[in-house]
């Protein structure tokens, strides 16, 4: 049985573990040829050599999409590679939780380099492949946090709450040359996100709230990026909040 996403070519980023490994394997499963990127290269090794045995076919790049060139390498790669890209897939990111007084600012540069610049890099790469095409997907990884401010993710809020800001803006520009754009906005997800935090403190308390409800899993969020990017090309599903069920901020 043919796949909704047949002959389409997606680029996932952050596909090493958590919601991009999952994103890869779903639109796999709808057919994609998948581009997989990620800074841990024998992460995306296994992940493609999974993808491949069950009859799939992915491209593993190592990009450090907080460097410019790279992440400009990387869309070139996959379009060399491929001759087109279709989707294109802004996940790889950080959640650095912690108050803003006293925190270690290099945290703060770090989720900005990669929550905001990774993105703005990759879909500056890919837009005129897109325009060229007539044809094509952003879809952006945001949060919950970029609707909500909460003390103690003060600086993820400001991160998340920009990429809102601009995929809609975006939308308004690109719209014209049948490009679709749609922000993704996760609540607590069961991923490895929180072993990235320095602040001790923080870290404790993202768990507990985590440990505290039952977390939406990878596959839920890969679930409803599957859903925005297979719907007809008349329609463009703008944004998707997401949430557990037992979560209540």
């Amino acid at each position: 049985m043919a796949g909704k996403l047949d002959s389409k070519v997606a680029i996932i980023t952050g596909a090493s573990s958590g919601i991009g490994e999952a994103t890869a394997i779903a639109l796999f499963a709808e057919g994609a040829k998948v581009a997989i990127a990620a800074r841990r290269g024998v992460l995306l090794d296994e992940l493609a050599q999974r993808i491949e045995a069950s009859g799939g076919e992915a491209l593993p790049i190592v990009a450090d999409l907080t460097d410019e060139t790279q992440a400009k390498n990387l869309v070139q790669k996959v379009h060399a590679h491929y001759g087109r890209v279709d989707i294109l897939i802004n996940n790889a990111g950080l959640a650095l939780a912690g108050d803003i007084d006293g925190a270690d600012t290099s945290d703060w540069r770090r989720m900005i380099d990669i929550n905001l610049l990774g993105v703005l890099y990759v879909t500056h790469a890919t837009i005129p492949i897109f325009k060229a095409q007539k044809a094509g997907h952003i879809v952006n990884i945001s949060s919950v946090a970029g609707r909500t401010a909460r003390a103690g993710i003060g600086v993820y809020n400001l991160t998340k709450w920009g990429i809102n800001g601009f995929s809609e803006a975006l939308r308004q520009e690109v719209y014209k040359d049948n490009i679709r754009v749609t922000i993704i906005e996760p609540g607590m997800v069961d991923t490895e996100i929180d072993s990235h935090i320095t602040d001790a403190i923080a870290k404790q308390r993202t768990i507990e709230r985590r440990n505290s409800i039952t977390p939406l899993q990878s596959e839920d969020v890969a679930g409803a990026i599957v859903y925005a990017v297979t719907q007809p090309q008349h329609v463009n599903v703008n944004e998707i909040l997401i949430r557990s069920t037992e979560q209540g901020w």
